[in-house]
């Protein structure tokens, strides 16, 4: 006959409280500890067993605390361990995370490569353009179409925190290629009605610069209107 036998047992994850009739055969507390830590995947170092209210010593012989055949004794899972075993999955969980974050940060930076060699031939085809040279338009829009694959490759990527910016920047920054392209592209197919279209993309990153010239232009603008009305009105 075994060491235990359950009076009963509905176990979808280990208990916190069961009862077990124990068929007595002069055991240690922690031979039974272990046995049961079979039927209710608690470690040994996890479980309480009680008899009459009272804790049972590991090393106490079950007999001579009273405990006789088929006698009931009650199984708790340790508060410590119960503790312990929450900070160790909590711990497992942050690993996990970390690891997760990891990768996105990981994906992040093969794409940034992959946009890295675009920007390159994209800087190619402005120079290409600004020079006065016929560009195919099939090569705006393949190059186009590369970037938005790299953009598809991003909203696949699962990111939090650092890697959530990472992957917000490179989205930023192939959008503004695309931008770009397509104002190449429309300067590429009329060069002269165009061209100041392409020279705007060229400096796109001294927007600051040019708005300050810009204030300081704007006088001398008003001030060449009004000698042309005055003109006109000189004329009449």
């Amino acid at each position: 006959m075994d060491l235990l036998s359950m009076s009963s047992l509905s176990l979808p994850n280990p208990p916190l409280v069961s009862s077990w009739l124990v068929n007595l055969n002069r055991s240690h507390e922690h031979q039974i500890l272990r046995i049961l830590a079979q039927k209710t995947g608690l470690k040994p170092q996890e479980q309480r067993l009680f008899f009459r209210g009272k804790e049972k010593d590991n090393e106490e012989y079950l007999h001579i605390s009273g405990v006789k055949e088929m006698s009931k004794i009650m199984l708790l899972e340790n508060p410590e361990a119960k503790e312990q075993k929450a900070e160790e999955m909590k711990r497992l969980e942050e690993n996990k995370e970390d690891r997760r974050m990891s990768k996105a940060s990981e994906a992040v930076v093969l794409v940034r490569s992959e946009v890295d060699n675009l920007c390159e031939k994209a800087t190619a085809l402005e120079s290409a353009v600004l020079g006065g040279t016929k560009v195919d338009e099939k090569e705006f829009l393949m190059l186009t179409e590369l970037l938005m694959v790299q953009l598809l490759k991003l909203d696949r990527i699962e990111a939090e925190g650092e890697a959530k910016i990472q992957r917000r920047t490179e989205v930023c920054r192939i959008q503004s290629l695309v931008d770009t392209l397509d104002a190449l592209k429309d300067g590429n197919s009329n060069p002269f009605s165009n061209r100041s279209n392409a020279t705007s993309v060229t400096t796109q990153w001294e927007t600051f610069e040019s708005e300050v010239g810009s204030l300081s232009a704007a006088p001398v603008l008003m001030a060449s209107s009004t000698q042309v009305t005055n003109d006109w009105e000189q004329f009449n």
